[in-house]
């Protein structure tokens, strides 16, 4: 079954694609990108302390809180989003942090908080599984803990996290911060930044951003500021108190990553003029069309499922379980021969699954020729 993609989707900016050779990648990060915007990246170097650059990110600085939806400073660091995990522990964490912790990424968070000496103490459901409110409500009961982080997208799984309720519960339990890593998330699943309260919130480049990989965005309530003000052993190169600062004159605190920032400018202006809830929406189409034809696939004999329940499932990145007659590193390669990309599963699921990165600047078209020819290897 093809679904055509909706007005909005074909006015996108990836909407040519194939005619430009794109559109047979589907890593789950980092995503294809497209040539027009690698392009940019061949622009001049100029001075990292000049107007050229401080006019670069006055027009890159509107944008980014555009798609993170907010009105507070967007800080952009010359780094991968991991830095950016560490910042939030550094700076965002006063002395006892409770982690959410569903598939590889959110157990990384954990261990950061305990590489930085922080108390921490993990709060894990099974792999594809997300966190319930009431998972979070009763953990947080006797205000042992100032801080939760939990992994919105789980890129390793396919789990979605519902962020604004567990912010909610973590902000009625009292003085609790939640700190976010939507990397996955972020520009392809909705975010509400102000109006989810999200104290913290971080994310790449290189996922649905659809830009190469190495800058890392992220965006803090006042309370996470004040916290960052009052610690001495927040660090130098993720300290957001001199985020903050650089960024309110249009500079970073570090040297940037000067050709990706270039990149960055021409991709958040393709994403404004297809609009970030187009955007949302044609993320959402591609992952029902992936989660539809894993229905089609096993109808027909083929025993594959989705990893993570309905209802708790990410619009980026679909975690297909294999068949014990089928490996993921035999099925990536098939699927290479084909001249296709995708992923085997992360970690322990290396070879029990394969991992599909519908993300980015890729559209419905694009995703079911992938899909035929998966089919095809499925059946061999």
């Amino acid at each position: 079954m093809t679904v055509k993609p909706s007005a909005d989707v074909a006015a996108s900016p990836s909407s040519t694609n194939h005619d430009r050779g794109f559109g047979r990648f589907f890593l789950p990060g980092p995503t294809e990108v497209r040539p027009s915007i690698l392009q940019e990246m061949l622009k001049p170097m100029i001075g990292h302390r000049g107007k050229g650059m401080e006019d670069l990110i006055a027009r890159i600085e509107p944008d980014l809180q555009y798609v993170f939806r907010t009105k507070r400073p967007v800080y952009i660091a010359s780094s991968s989003a991991t830095g950016l995990m560490e910042g939030a522990i550094r700076n965002g964490v006063r002395s006892r942090v409770l982690c959410l912790v569903n598939g590889a990424f959110s157990e990384r968070f954990f261990q950061i908080a305990r590489a930085c000496g922080v108390e921490a103490e993990p709060l894990t459901v099974p792999l594809g599984q997300a966190h319930t409110p009431e998972m979070l409500e009763g953990a947080l009961k006797g205000g042992k803990f100032d801080a939760v982080t939990v992994v919105h997208s789980e890129t390793s799984t396919g789990a979605l996290n519902p962020v604004a309720e567990l912010t909610r519960v973590a902000h009625a339990a009292g003085d609790v911060a939640i700190l976010v890593d939507s990397v996955s998330g972020m520009a392809g699943a909705p975010v509400e930044t102000d109006d989810w309260e999200l104290d913290f919130v971080l994310t790449g480049s290189q996922k649905a951003f659809a830009i190469p990989a190495g800058l890392a965005f992220a965006a803090a309530r006042e309370n996470v500021m004040q916290r960052a003000n009052a610690k001495s052993d927040r660090g130098i190169y993720f300290d957001l108190v001199e985020f903050d600062k650089y960024i309110r004159k249009n500079q970073t605190p570090n040297t940037p990553a000067l050709s990706l920032c270039y990149a960055l400018a021409a991709q958040l202006a393709d994403i404004r003029r297809e609009t970030i809830e187009a955007r949302w929406q044609r993320h959402a189409e591609m992952a029902q069309r992936t989660w539809e034809w894993v229905d089609e696939v096993r109808d027909a004999g083929i025993p594959i499922s989705v990893l993570a329940p309905e209802g708790s499932r990410s619009p980026t990145v679909t975690c297909v379980s294999l068949p014990s007659t089928h490996t993921g590193s035999a099925v990536t390669s098939a699927m290479k021969a084909r001249g296709f990309v995708i992923s085997t599963g992360y970690g322990s699921l290396k070879d029990t699954g394969i991992r599909i990165g519908h993300m980015g600047d890729h559209t419905l078209d694009e995703l079911n020729e992938l899909l035929d020819t998966l089919r095809e290897v499925l059946a061999a």
